[in-house]
């Protein structure tokens, strides 16, 4: 728009060349008619303190989508935290606030809570109680407090020693779960129990011992988040959804967690946000949502 200065966003992190959220935040930005270019930034944590006085400093910036290794590093520099980052200590969103004599403060959000939410969610599993996470690590937090907003009161998580469970059990604690720390023989003697599980591991890192999940006793219709897009179906989820599973990938959660930001950034409330959705789904090849 003529005599407006462009908005700016971007997703940042290290390696990021590969990132969809370009694709979907401009389709998103083009169905609102927001005049908002989102690009990507490669950055590591020693970037953090350029990056806050770039957004600081340089015009038109109104927000970043930080993937790892950001979602800790740029905390220190935010001048409010939601109660959500304040738990976790892990953000997704920075948004750049700017008042009329120019003062610009930072915020922050992390809505990986809502993209798990909303994918699980998505594939018909309203009702959670007890649920799977396989890994613990940073990942693992947002998709602890998803479950516990969704209702969930037990949660287990797959891993390789009980001590990388620490923080994450600590976590669901905290958040009125109880919580174990099992190997894969324990998940396949429980498969059967679980109403949800969310993958948190990197890609291929599941693929040694899918065949000692004990798939073949997993109820159908169980969903499994996996946080993975590329490839796809990694070899967690082709088992999963052989064995009458239901299963949905890392664009999914960043689609769901996408419209977060989405609206952060644009300050657009009131919006016909299934189209808008639908229009993201597109650009990435995702299926609609069942409306």
């Amino acid at each position: 728009m003529a005599g407006q200065e462009l908005r700016r966003a971007a997703v940042i992190g290290s390696p990021i060349a590969h990132s969809k959220s370009p694709l979907l935040h401009n389709a998103a930005y083009r169905a609102l008619g927001a005049e908002i270019d989102y690009s990507r930034i490669e950055a590591t944590e020693g970037d953090a303190a350029k990056l806050n006085e770039m957004l600081r400093n340089e015009p038109g910036w109104v927000g970043l989508s930080c993937t790892m290794p950001m979602k800790q590093a740029l905390i220190p520099f935010m001048d409010s935290l939601s109660p959500r980052v304040a738990e976790l200590g892990v953000l997704n969103t920075v948004v750049v606030h700017r008042s009329e004599d120019g003062a610009v403060t930072l915020s922050c959000e992390n809505t990986d809570v809502d993209g798990l939410m909303m994918s699980i969610a998505a594939m018909g599993a309203h009702q959670l109680e007890r649920v799977v996470i396989l890994g613990a690590g940073n990942t693992a937090s947002a998709a602890i407090m998803a479950m516990a907003e969704a209702g969930a009161s037990h949660v287990d998580f797959v891993v390789r020693s009980v001590e990388r469970a620490a923080s994450a059990i600590e976590l669901s604690e905290h958040f009125g779960m109880t919580a174990s720390a099992i190997f894969v023989p324990e998940f396949a003697q429980s498969v059967s129990h679980y109403d949800a599980a969310i993958s948190t591991l990197p890609p291929h890192a599941a693929d040694g011992f899918v065949a000692d999940l004990g798939l073949e006793n997993l109820t159908p219709g169980t969903p499994l988040m996996d946080v993975t897009y590329d490839p796809w179906p990694s070899a967690l989820a082709d088992a999963w959804m052989s064995n009458g599973g239901v299963a949905a990938n890392g664009l999914t959660m960043l689609l769901y967690q996408g419209i977060g930001q989405v609206k952060l950034f644009s300050g657009v409330t009131e919006a016909d946000w299934a189209h808008v959705t639908n229009v993201m789904c597109d650009a990435v090849g995702l299926p609609r949502p069942v409306n």
